[in-house]
């Protein structure tokens, strides 16, 4: 009896020594699970914060590159120790889009920029043109730098800011010009600052000379046919006009675009209001009479639009833009939104002397455009920016800069940049 006594004891020092290492084992995974919990959680947390921080460090990169005309691929990769993202760049109708991918651990975010065409990163310097140049008469002027890849002449016209004729061709003559002057050959000016040249006759330089520099490079003009051949699809999506007689006119208050106008266009009418609430794509003329007002909608916000004269079957005929008599232009009501008359005549680029855009006295603030033909200003006509193959100011025409990105050669004028449209994780 006593020996199964003892035998019944050791059972429940057994059974409390099991039922003991229970509780404890309750009680550590009690413990334990959260902490495990949490420490998975706080490492999934840091992992999606590096991921989001990678895509976001991509976006900069690739906003930072098209804002400062620096030079970046449709395709980039990052690489950051704390994993890679991919940035894709692609054109859209109203300017691009950066797309940045990341992967960090398995966490995987991704952000989209939308961007529109501003007139800081699509303008490089204060005025440009192509090969054809710059030709200034009678007492016109230009306030702000210019860029040409072919001569910059004139007969004592001032302009106020640097010149630069690049390429080995490049020519400045009959020139005041208030700032630094780039140029193989520079003759028959008055330079207040600085000069470099190869060749110099009958010119004054106020700063210093620098003899023997070399050449300038020749930059394309900002906006591809890429560009305005998206304009033009995203036009085309919209509404189809019908035209009377070749020719679709507009003679009171009217709201259009998204539109495409198989035909000439003609706006005219004193005090009317055409509100633009998208591009429009003209495949023949365009001209503006009597003093009418073309407005962006003010829910484009800060975008530009894009009125394009495009006839690609008559390219050196066609394709006019002339602005008439006090004709006005005005933004959305947001900083930096213009409208953008874009003329696709080749004349000029072909040896011609057809005016691909016209801007008669009094017009206002706008932006022409004509990258394969020749823009000629009028009397006391007044732009935001002209950029075109070929730039003609006659009379007292003045283009005001005050768009663009400063070129690094340039001592002063104004920054620039893409507008963010919408910044959000997808």
């Amino acid at each position: 009896m006593k020996l199964t006594n003892h035998k019944n004891k050791g059972y429940v020092i057994i059974f409390m020594t099991m039922l003991f290492m229970a509780i404890i084992v309750v009680l550590l995974v009690g413990v334990v699970n959260p902490v495990i919990s949490n420490y998975a959680s706080a490492q999934s947390t840091i992992s999606s914060k590096k991921s989001f921080s990678l895509a976001d460090s991509a976006t900069e990169e690739a906003l930072y590159r098209l804002k400062n005309s620096k030079k970046i691929g449709a395709t980039q990769t990052l690489t950051l120790s704390s994993g890679t993202a991919t940035i894709n760049i692609s054109n859209t109708s109203t300017g691009k889009k950066i797309d940045a991918n990341s992967q960090a651990g398995a966490y995987q975010k991704n952000i989209r920029v939308n961007l529109a065409v501003g007139t800081g990163i699509s303008f490089h310097y204060g005025i440009q043109a192509g090969r054809g140049g710059f030709e200034l008469n009678n007492s016109s002027s230009i306030t702000g730098n210019v860029f040409s890849s072919g001569p910059v002449i004139g007969s004592g016209n001032i302009i106020r800011g640097d010149v630069v004729s690049a390429g080995p061709s490049g020519l400045i003559n009959g020139i005041h010009a208030t700032g630094t002057a780039y140029a193989h050959t520079i003759q028959n000016s008055t330079i207040d600052k600085d000069a470099y040249y190869m060749a110099i006759s009958n010119t004054t330089v106020g700063g210093m000379s620098y003899p023997n520099s070399p050449d300038q490079i020749e930059e394309d003009l900002p906006i591809p046919d890429e560009q305005i051949n998206l304009w033009e699809s995203e036009a085309e999506d919209g509404e189809i006009k019908t035209c009377s007689s070749g020719t679709y006119i507009i003679d009171s208050d009217e709201s259009i675009g998204p539109a495409k106008i198989p035909c000439d266009l003609l706006i005219k009418g004193s005090g009317i209001v055409v509100m633009i609430g998208g591009p429009i794509w003209v495949t023949g003329n365009i001209e503006t009479q009597v003093s009418p007002s073309i407005r962006m909608d003010s829910s484009l916000g800060n975008q530009n639009v894009a009125i394009i004269a495009d006839n690609k079957s008559a390219s050196t005929t066609s394709s006019i833009i002339t602005i008439g008599q006090n004709t006005s232009f005005q933004g959305s009501g947001s900083t930096n939104s213009y409208v953008f008359m874009v003329s696709q005549n080749g004349s000029a680029e072909n040896g011609g002397t057809t005016d691909a855009i016209y801007m008669g006295q009094g017009s206002s603030a706008v932006v022409a455009y004509a990258p394969h033909g020749q823009i000629s200003l009028g009397q006391s006509v007044s732009v935001k920016e002209a950029t075109g193959y070929k730039i003609v100011l006659n009379n007292t025409a003045n283009v005001i800069y005050d768009t663009g990105l400063a070129s690094t050669l340039f001592s002063a004028g104004p920054g620039g940049g893409y507008n963010v449209v919408d910044w959000t994780e997808i």
